[in-house]
């Protein structure tokens, strides 16, 4: 704590954050925004810490470096929503460099003050047609998911002329990979196939640290785009006599509105989400999402957003990384630790959203239980972060931020590469192929989750 009268260098103490009060008018006020945007680009520009992180900071320097004064006075105020359009919300100034946060005296929260900035602008009617699209995860993928219109979606996003198209209408990166839309959603798969098979029931034995049985959150991504990582948790959890139910309502996390800063809409989605995962909750089950970002959601911003309301609080309390849940699962003696396949040398990256969660590198710690496999862990911002990396004014910045974690996921040889964060993955492959990388390695490397690889290492 700071001596009254000083003002210390940085803080002695873990960062803590303070609830978003977007309920408040004053939350939407530009001016007052505007004030507390210059009192904290001032001290990040007297600091510099976060230089390498994102687009923002160097943004931000570059506008006081180039000014008249060379001091953020001599900066036009509506410059900065250069920096704040540049920031995607990582956190990872917040949670691993920025030495001003609170408790500090300086209280700098920096994502959460362009979240601010974010949802003034989107109250202010700036988001376009394509931001709104993108960010509309279960509209898009439920009308994706029509069989013949999975094939058309798909046959667009592989064709370099609609591509093209793409990027001129929309402004989609007609370079930036894309995911295509599965045949058959997750959800209808795991129904049809319990409908198909004898669930024979399963104790539920709950160790010192864990839950015995759990409730997966599909996620939109797992739903609409990748079912098999879906499919590879369903089967780690039976090989380990895990009992499992699928959420039976379940809508977007609203990850992607929040980024947006349509705040609205995520108070909506999480109108539909939390009844049912609370009430699954306070029966026991540990709830698992097989992406990162979504299990923050939950566990951080919608907390913040809903301080109050014991709902809220109660999944924040049951959700788990599925990694997080292996690992304590396994401490408390009740995982399956055999493992007949190898996975030769993984490259895993530690997506900024996992970081956030404060759980420490479980994945890892999963992986290097496996025998005759080494993990080469590169913990740093792949640049991708969603929706932000597609976006043709963004694309070649997302590529620029990911070019050293390209580099160090290549450097070992990989058999696999893999991020907890599937975009973030199919990023990374693309930045890898695109810098040459992968030309000089002796065999391209297969990217997979680590939900995927844990289910190979089992040999299921």
């Amino acid at each position: 704590m700071a001596i009254a009268g000083t003002v210390t260098e940085g803080n002695l103490e873990a960062p803590t954050r303070h609830p978003i009060d977007w309920k408040n008018p004053d939350f939407y006020d530009e001016k007052k925004c505007f004030d507390e945007m210059e009192r904290i680009f001032d001290i990040c520009h007297g600091c510099r810490r976060c230089v390498s992180l994102c687009g923002s900071f160097p943004t931000l320097f570059d506008l006081v470096d180039e000014s008249p004064t060379m001091e953020l006075d001599g900066v036009e105020k509506e410059k900065y929503w250069d920096v704040v359009d540049q920031c995607y919300l990582c956190d990872m100034c917040y949670m691993s460099k920025c030495p001003y946060t609170p408790p500090h005296e300086f209280n700098l929260d920096f994502p959460h003050t362009m979240l601010r900035a974010k949802a003034i602008k989107f109250k202010n009617g700036g988001a376009s047609f394509r931001d709104k699209m993108l960010s509309s995860t279960d509209a898009v993928g439920t009308f994706a998911g029509i069989p013949i219109v999975t094939q058309a979606v798909n046959a667009i996003n592989s064709t370099a002329a609609m591509r093209s198209t793409l990027d001129s209408t929309l402004g989609v990166d007609k370079t930036a990979w894309i995911p295509a839309y599965a045949p058959k959603k997750f959800r209808s798969i795991e129904k049809a196939s319990r409908a198909d098979r004898a669930v024979a029931p399963v104790n539920v034995i709950d160790g010192e640290r864990t839950p015995g049985k759990v409730v997966i959150f599909s996620t939109c991504y797992v739903n609409y785009n990748e079912p098999g990582i879906g499919q590879d948790l369903v089967e780690i959890l039976q090989h380990n006599d895990i009992p499992y139910v699928i959420a039976e309502k379940e809508a977007c996390c609203g990850m992607p509105k929040l980024e947006l800063g349509d705040l609205d809409s995520v108070a909506k989605l999480a109108s539909k989400n939390i009844p049912v995962l609370a009430r699954l909750a306070r029966e026991g089950y540990a709830i698992l999402t097989a992406i990162p970002s979504c299990t923050l959601m939950f566990k951080q911003e919608l907390p913040l957003m809903f301080p109050d309301d014991a709902n809220v609080q109660a999944v924040k309390a049951a959700m788990w990384d599925p990694f997080q849940y292996f690992v304590a699962r396994n401490k408390d003696g009740l995982l399956k630790a055999e493992f007949p396949k190898a996975l030769g040398n993984v490259s895993y990256h530690v997506p900024c959203h996992g970081r956030v969660q404060n759980v420490g590198k479980k994945t890892e710690e999963m992986l290097k239980m496996i025998p005759d496999t080494t993990v080469n862990t590169v913990e740093r911002c792949s640049g991708h972060s969603g929706t932000w990396g597609v976006k043709k004014e963004f694309h070649a910045m997302a590529m620029k931020i990911g070019k050293p974690v390209f580099k160090q996921m290549a450097a070992k040889a990989p058999d696999y590469i893999s991020s907890d964060c599937q975009l973030a993955g199919h990023h990374i492959a693309q930045g890898i192929a695109e810098l040459g990388e992968q030309a000089k390695l002796e065999k391209t490397p297969e990217m997979a989750h680590p939900l995927t690889l844990l289910r190979i290492a089992y040999g299921l």
